[in-house]
């Protein structure tokens, strides 16, 4: 079990396979993006070994990240490594679902259960202002063939103020009453190239939640507050699925994190909004034996920083939310 400084128990890997993406989000990403050289990114046969490592060092769940994580060929073979690797209990994936159409049916062939899609708004003139180059009916596609194939469902909506802050929130609760599904609305959160924007735009927890008040009435807090993962849930009173509200902003939840992230030139973020990192690459590339590779990822793990420190306003500038993982 890794326990860092602080006695959490660190079982959580977030591992981007690519900081490209196939979108231009406004709060994520310049439209002319230069990404990363293909020989800088991890490789498909070190990506397994890492996950074969982490899950010898007492990781238990991983969650394949991107950018656009759908862009990797082998995604559907790693996924497969990844839930057929002792130890691994939970594998998910986040995606933007634009390619989620053809690929729902292999991926939970190959042992996935779950995905995060990403979806702001249902409204398509505002998917395409929100992501540029996104085509909504496409993300839909994807949605539906997600659910025909059975994997568990969570939307994540990055809220905007001005945006989609009001009549975009309500419809996509609403898709809570008749499906067994979790729409999450998560808070801006401000670094890397697009800290201004972000901070600008930033609609915290309780105004949303009275946003949906008013339209639905009381909701019911579940699990009595306690966070699933990282989200506070709610119901729609005879709701089939849930709401829940990621703020890591105006709420932060540092004390119960239990996850590091691996970017996809290997490098190991110890917090999504601080610039703590330790590289992994040189040890994969360099000769590095399974145990000086699984001692590195102790050490990194017993100096994750408690939390990140926006309330002083240090923020991250190194990488853009893409170039992490999410």
């Amino acid at each position: 079990m890794p326990l860092d400084r602080y006695n959490r128990d660190i079982n959580y890997l977030r591992i981007s396979l690519t900081d490209a993406c196939n979108l231009r989000c406004v709060y994520c990403m310049p439209e002319q993006m230069t990404f990363r050289p293909r020989d800088e990114l991890l490789s498909d046969a070190e990506l397994r070994r890492l996950i074969t490592l982490f899950a010898a060092t007492g990781f238990r769940k991983i969650r394949f990240t991107g950018g656009e994580p759908t862009l990797r060929p082998a995604l559907v073979d790693l996924v497969a490594h990844a839930t057929r690797t002792s130890g691994i209990d939970s594998v998910g994936l986040t995606t933007n679902g634009v390619l989620l159409a053809g690929l729902a049916a292999p991926l939970y062939a190959a042992g996935l259960r779950s995905v995060n899609l990403s979806l702001d708004t249902l409204d398509a003139d505002k998917f395409r202002q929100i992501t540029r180059w996104g085509n909504l009916p496409d993300v839909l596609a994807g949605l539906n063939a997600a659910a025909r194939a059975g994997l568990r469902i969570k939307l994540n909506a990055v809220v905007s103020r001005g945006t989609n802050d009001h009549d975009d929130v309500i419809a996509l609760a609403r898709f809570t009453v008749a499906q067994p599904w979790q729409v999450r609305f998560i808070e801006q959160m401000p670094f890397g190239n697009n800290a201004e924007f972000q901070k600008k735009s930033i609609v915290d927890e309780d105004e949303l939640l009275a946003v949906l008040t008013k339209e639905f009435g009381p909701l019911e807090l579940e699990n009595g507050g306690k966070l699933d993962g990282e989200a506070r849930l709610y119901r729609i009173p005879g709701a089939a699925g849930h709401i829940g509200f990621i703020s890591p902003v105006s709420k932060p939840f540092c004390a119960d994190c239990n996850r590091l992230r691996l970017t996809a030139d290997g490098i190991l973020r110890l917090c999504l909004l601080r610039d703590n990192e330790a590289d992994l690459r040189p040890l994969l590339r360099g000769g590095a034996s399974d145990d000086e590779i699984t001692a590195f990822i102790r050490k990194a793990v017993h100096v994750k920083p408690w939390g990140h420190g926006l309330a002083d306003q240090v923020m991250s500038v190194s990488r853009g939310m893409s170039e992490i993982g999410g």
